[in-house]
């Protein structure tokens, strides 16, 4: 590993992008720590204390505590998040949307520039909804969380959170485009990731005061161990489909006839799946938080985190998005026309609507699976809370996204190096996909 490491910087292209990466997802870091004008910053975090197990605590995690301290990155890169997934769904309703997603790079750049209109309408909708949400809040002290509220605080949000979000969009697309990796999954892994030291502190801390066992602290390190492993194992899980093509002969030549395979991934729908369903579920929470009503505490206090209702409709939820998601992503009567086209086919199974059914039938058993998976380790962080009592937060959609981008950078860098016939990062690694 440590030979790869010195080939990285023996490239000057990937040297400079990796550099490149760092620079930006710096000035972002700096930017989370920049206040929103004409907020009271003591106010503010009374009041945030009691936002954990809530939407605004969730959305928090994405913006790397940007928005419990209402930075001028507030709202973090979930507009974009929130207008490419819209974009994604009208894909599939909307004909013109649908023509676009067949036409190439051409139609792909259309898509991404309705996708930084939805973001920048997103944004400023939401920007004003948090101004005049922050206009009602007070602290437990009694203290106004906005001191001079009005118009001009409202304008001065909006044109300050959306221009943070605007800048986080440019500086993801220009880390994709002259960096390492996909920007945005890189943003959000540096936004989650600025925790850990915190946590691990923490943590240290309790285990010098004696509050935690150091048997405990092995189990639970050795557990986090097997889990990131169990994790690498789902998220390059593949179900390969042997295709073979017939032999063509055009002119003189004769074409095909080679063997090939159509992988089908585990966990096709990614970390959607609990995004969606955390968000549904920690709606009521919410609300109660700002609407101070017995009923809704009560509606709230069913669905917090860790009874028994909130973790069967979790598990639930994954599992509708899992097969909701997977179904947008893959069109088996797609593949099996296109295979069709080209003169593939799966051995043994007839082409067009045959295949179709033999896809649909394989994805629908290995999207169960997926969901299984997505399931157990979104559940983790409360079985570790509930049962060892740890007082980190390990598990969940953080943890995927973490591992799941970190895996991506490293296979980029990795692609780097093989390129310019060094090894690879993961020489003695076995990681299915690689070429």
């Amino acid at each position: 590993m440590f030979s790869s490491l010195q080939n990285i910087f023996k490239i000057p292209e990937l040297k400079r992008r990796i550099f490149f990466t760092f620079g930006l997802l710096a000035i972002y870091r700096v930017g989370a720590h920049i206040p929103t004008p004409g907020i009271d910053g003591t106010a503010l975090a009374e009041f945030f204390r009691q936002a954990q197990g809530t939407l605004l605590g969730f959305f928090d995690m994405f913006a790397g505590g940007a928005l419990l301290r209402m930075t001028i990155f507030a709202l973090g890169i979930m507009p974009y998040i929130s207008a490419s997934i819209i974009i994604q769904l009208l894909t599939v309703v909307i004909p013109h949307l649908e023509r676009l997603s067949k036409e190439g790079e051409a139609g792909r750049r259309k898509i991404i520039r309705y996708t930084r209109y939805g973001t920048v309408g997103l944004a400023a909708f939401q920007s004003f909804g948090i101004s005049v949400g922050l206009e009602q809040m007070t602290s437990p002290g009694g203290a106004a969380i906005v001191p001079f509220p009005g118009w001009g605080f409202r304008m001065m949000t909006v044109i300050s959170l959306t221009a943070g979000t605007a800048f986080i969009m440019w500086l993801g697309e220009q880390i994709t485009e002259r960096g390492i990796g996909n920007g945005i999954s890189l943003i959000i892994f540096a936004g989650i990731v600025a925790r850990m030291p915190t946590a691990t502190g923490r943590t240290v801390t309790l285990v010098r005061t004696g509050e935690i066992s150091t048997f405990l602290t092995l189990f639970v390190l050795i557990l986090m161990v097997a889990v990131v492993a169990f994790i690498i194992y789902m998220e390059r899980g593949q179900r390969k489909i042997p295709v073979q093509y017939a032999k063509r002969v055009v002119g003189r030549k004769m074409y095909g006839g080679q063997s090939t395979h159509l992988p089908m991934k585990v966990n096709t729908a990614g970390v959607i799946p609990p995004i969606f369903a955390s968000s549904i579920l920690m709606f009521p929470a919410t609300v109660a938080g700002f609407i101070k009503n017995p009923i809704m505490e009560a509606i709230a206090n069913t669905f917090a985190p860790g009874r028994a209702l909130y973790t069967v409709l979790y598990v639930g939820l994954i599992i509708f998005f899992c097969y909701f998601y997977t179904a947008i992503q893959f069109n088996p009567v797609d593949v099996a026309d296109n295979l069709k086209k080209y003169g593939g086919y799966i051995p043994g199974i007839r082409p067009g609507r045959k295949t179709a059914e033999y896809l649909d039938r394989v994805l629908s058993r290995i999207t169960f699976g997926g969901a299984i998976y997505l399931s157990l380790v979104c559940v983790l962080p409360e079985i570790l809370y509930r049962i060892f009592n740890v007082p980190f937060y390990f598990g969940g959609t953080g943890l995927l996204i973490v591992i799941g981008v970190a895996l991506d950078t490293v296979t980029q860098i990795e692609t780097h190096l093989l390129t310019r016939h060094y090894e690879g990062f993961l020489k003695k690694g076995k990681i299915r996909g690689r070429r």
